[in-house]
């Protein structure tokens, strides 16, 4: 980046701060800090807003859908509606309009941290607005006082055998939780469609609240030999909590988790994870069983687990070749593992063309707090050469690394070197997005979603083909 630009971007970043701090002390008045409050308000601005444009251009045309398409996994088909991000092949990531760089600029931070909270970017999410740190430390407090786990999933949890996987665990608990669902018990009453949001927003908060809890309970079960979860700290925010509930007192390791979570807190609709607690919510699931859906195909190595094989994989190329590897080394084993069939792990992405801004994230993170970590100076040195190889091997449309690259190696450095768990942080950090979309589509009263398919027969009738 040239001086003139990044000075530029330094000002943009600068003047937005400014602008979303002095909108904050004009509205202090009438903004509440109460997340509920402010949802509401904006409700209904929402529906009126979408109601006219459909009315307007509902009949327009949005784009083409090619044979390809529908046996490619549907890629590159525009067929649903997500308000909290998107995702630009050049550009990455944008939270409700927003960078990375920018999020971390001006959400909230944890008094003399650097990283932004969580909490501000579901604020951010749900409601599209960069939150006051007043409006984020209620956030931090409700959640943490919704964050005690019903006695039944305590105890269901205990009972798991340590050899069942972390995320099998974390899936099984949060559907055993839909036993609190306001959602399930609002429906059965009979409330009126227009009102589904609120109890959708209040299974939401007491999901993503207990979710660490879920979460810290299976690590200390699986690997810490059972022992007992601190209490949560009422004036903890949910990253620090959660840390501590891990056995973590170590505040760069709590710095990470931040970053972590707010990095794969949502992807826009599109991904597994995303698109399935969208679909199964649109049968009207209460969110503990969409949620749950969902994290079953973050569990999948083609998703989530990625970042559990790209550690596997980086440690076996590790012990394969030493200390002090070379270029020449390294070229050798990446074209080794392309020419026996496999993929180099933490490489391409479905949708971006570029290198992932969440990985660049990472390793600015890595440059500043652990510049000689051992298997960061091995990240590095992939990052170097991988991308050549990939491009002359001609096979990936994107030879650039993606988030699962790097985070297993900033997890490591920092102790906690349990692959088989890293996906359930994953989880953890995605109930953010899917269930601001949640409520968002319950909101908007999205219906059941019920896409046609078709034969092989039929579309070669419809294509001429036969």
């Amino acid at each position: 980046m040239s001086l003139v630009n990044e000075v530029a971007r330094k000002l943009f970043l600068q003047n937005a701060k400014n602008f979303a701090k002095l909108y904050s002390v004009n509205r202090c008045a009438s903004t509440s800090v109460n997340l509920r409050e402010v949802l509401a308000e904006k409700i209904p601005e929402k529906q009126d807003e979408i109601k006219e444009f459909r009315k307007k251009y509902g009949s327009h045309v949005v784009g083409e859908i090619q044979v390809d398409m529908m046996y490619g996994g549907m890629r590159g088909i525009k067929g649903l509606v997500t308000e909290t991000s998107v995702l630009d092949p050049d550009e990455g990531i944008r939270f409700r309009g927003y960078t990375i760089p920018e999020c971390q600029e001006l959400l909230p931070k944890a008094p003399g941290g650097q990283e932004p909270l969580p909490e501000g970017l579901f604020w951010l999410l749900i409601t599209g607005d960069i939150p006051t740190e007043e409006q984020v430390k209620a956030l931090s407090r409700e959640w943490a006082e919704r964050a005690a786990l019903p006695s039944h999933v305590v105890q269901m949890l205990n009972n798991f055998p340590t050899t069942l996987h972390p995320m099998s665990q974390f899936s099984a608990a949060i559907t055993a939780m839909n036993s609190e669902s306001k959602f399930a018990e609002a429906y059965s009453s009979g409330v009126p469609k227009s009102d589904y949001w609120e109890s959708t927003f209040e299974d939401s908060m007491n999901l993503i609240a207990k979710l660490p809890t879920v979460a810290a309970t299976i690590y200390r079960n699986i690997y810490r030999e059972g022992s007992s979860v601190c209490p949560i700290n009422m004036d903890l925010d949910w990253s620090a909590n959660f840390s501590a509930m891990l056995g973590f007192d170590n505040e760069m390791f709590t710095e990470l988790l931040r970053l972590y979570l707010f990095l794969h807190s949502d992807h826009e609709g599109g991904n597994v994870s995303a698109h399935t607690v969208h679909l199964i919510g649109s049968a009207l699931s209460d969110p503990y069983l969409s949620f749950a859906g969902g994290m079953n195909g973050l569990a999948g190595p083609l998703h989530g687990l990625a970042n559990q094989e790209v550690l596997v994989w980086i440690t076996r190329m590790s012990e394969a070749l030493g200390k002090d590897v070379t270029d020449e080394q390294l070229k050798d084993f990446i074209w080794n593992t392309l020419n026996s069939g496999q993929v180099v792990p933490g490489y391409g992405h479905a949708v971006l063309r570029k290198t992932d801004p969440r990985y660049t994230c990472q390793r600015e993170f890595a440059l500043k707090h652990l510049p000689d970590d051992r298997l960061f100076k091995l990240v590095s040195q992939l990052y170097k050469v991988v991308p050549d190889i990939l491009l002359e091997q001609g096979k990936a449309k994107n030879p650039w690394p993606n988030v699962d690259a790097h985070s297993g190696v900033l997890l490591t450095h920092y102790g906690l070197t349990e692959m088989n768990y890293y996906t359930v942080l994953f989880g953890v950090s995605r109930a953010l997005g899917t269930l601001a979309s949640l409520v968002w589509d319950r909101a908007l009263g999205l219906p059941l979603e019920r896409p046609k398919s078709m034969s092989t027969e039929g579309l070669k009738k419809l294509v001429g083909a036969s």
